[in-house]
């Protein structure tokens, strides 16, 4: 009977764990052909080649340093800024000429809005206090006119951007005051906030004045005589389309996706990157997670406004062209969405069309119809579902070939149809595109 490999004899005697050691430490040291072999070149080598507890320990090591390889490959790199040490002399620099220094300057911040406080330190964390310190009578004031132009469509101050002497005077500066003071008072508790606004009064009344000489006399609003009306924005139009279908998927966070696009948008721009679409659930995500390239945004955001990434911009123009009229009635989204919508009415009321329009109506308009308007409705249904009995391939090319969600097809063609494009004209219409 064979016996086993046996370690060779050492110089030295060091124990079989120390030799397990180097063997795993030293795995593939080369040598140079002219040096002197280490007295313990057999033993590490025998370690590494016959002993099956030095194999196992040394495969062991193997997974472990390629495990930890890995998890460094996969972290985000994110850059870490500090102080340099001793701070660099600046100095202001005569027609800015880099050769020509002036005086030297110190970090400071404009002594007339707040000096900034001795005991904190002149650098970015000394910033960051002075900020949000309560003596500061810029950030808050500037944050709750923000958020108050999110849920009134103007803010107390209308130019949002600038506070400054361009700016414009707050239409009720005791208001704003109040509010920027409640707000630090609370922590800067942005949600609290939010439900304060849409709780009040001034929120709540109805935008239709009880005047009609108020729309003459105060067109934008400015002394609140009546409920905030205002166009919604490119993103929250999408997202309310796809609410009222029930595509809407609410996940929260995770990497950006990719909707519907028009083919070979980014190739013909020449933006030099290739637009891969998403499937599934991705093509019906917020359009806060929706992928956005800086010079490029969505046509769909474009044509409502939505500006592109290359500056900052806190107050949006809104603008009533017929281009917003097409995107509403043929972007692929909408169509896909209004599609959805209809498979829900007509499984709901199968028969009753009536309910079927009034429901529809209410769910883009937020209210009931008026007998005129269902009667409309109702017409147009008419119309649409004789029109789509007499061309089935219209009602075949409607269903399978605007979006990715499968159409049901144990509903009646001709009425999801008919009832789409009815569908269609309400998520068009004004009501359904304005907040009020």
């Amino acid at each position: 009977m064979a016996l086993p490999p046996q370690p060779p004899k050492k110089q030295e005697e060091r124990g079989f764990l120390a030799g397990i050691w180097y063997g795993l430490t030293h795995p593939f040291v080369g040598r140079a052909p002219d040096a002197t072999p280490s007295p313990d070149a057999g033993y590490e080598a025998w370690l590494r080649d016959q002993d099956p507890q030095g194999q196992a320990a040394l495969k062991k090591l193997h997974e472990l340093r390629t495990a930890q390889d890995n998890l460094v490959n996969q972290a985000r790199e994110i850059m870490v800024m500090r102080e340099m040490e001793p701070r660099r002399p600046t100095y202001v620099l005569a027609r800015g000429q880099f050769d020509q220094p002036g005086d030297q300057v110190f970090p400071e911040t404009p002594a007339s809005i707040l000096p900034l406080p001795a005991e904190f330190p002149r650098n970015r964390l000394g910033l960051a206090r002075w900020y949000v310190d309560r003596r500061n009578p810029l950030t808050a004031r500037v944050a709750v006119n923000r958020i108050w132009q999110v849920f009134f469509g103007r803010g107390i101050v209308g130019t949002s951007e600038d506070f400054g002497i361009q700016g414009e005077l707050p239409t009720h500066p005791e208001l704003l005051d109040w509010l920027a003071t409640d707000f630090m008072d609370h922590g800067w508790n942005v949600k609290r906030l939010c439900r304060m606004l849409v709780l009040s009064s001034a929120y709540r009344q109805s935008s239709t004045p009880l005047d009609p000489q108020l729309l003459q006399d105060d067109p934008d609003n400015r002394l609140l005589a009546r409920g905030p009306r205002h166009r919604l924005a490119a993103e929250m139009i999408r997202d309310n389309a796809l609410a009222i279908s029930g595509l809407l998927v609410p996940t929260m966070g995770g990497p950006p996706v990719r909707p519907y696009l028009p083919d070979n948008l980014y190739e013909d721009s020449g933006v030099q990157i290739h637009y891969k679409q998403d499937h599934g659930e991705a093509l019906w995500r917020r359009s806060l997670y929706t992928f956005w390239k800086r010079t490029l945004p969505p046509p769909t955001m474009t044509i409502f406004d939505a500006p592109s990434r290359e500056f900052c911009l806190t107050r949006r123009d809104t603008t009533s062209t017929p281009m917003q009229s097409l995107a509403m009635l043929n972007a692929p989204e909408f169509v896909e969405a209004a599609r959805t919508l209809a498979e829900r009415l007509v499984r709901a009321h199968p028969q009753d069309r009536t309910a079927r329009v009034t429901e529809a109506f209410r769910l883009t308009s937020s209210r009931s119809p008026r007998p005129g308007e269902t009667a409309v409705l109702l017409k147009l249904l008419e119309e649409e579902h004789l029109h789509y009995s007499q061309t089935p391939q219209d009602v075949e090319a409607l269903r399978t070939k605007n979006g990715e969600h499968p159409a049901d097809a144990s509903l009646p063609s001709v009425e999801v149809a008919a009832t789409t494009m009815v569908v269609r004209v309400l998520l068009g219409s004004e009501e359904a595109l304005l907040k009020e």
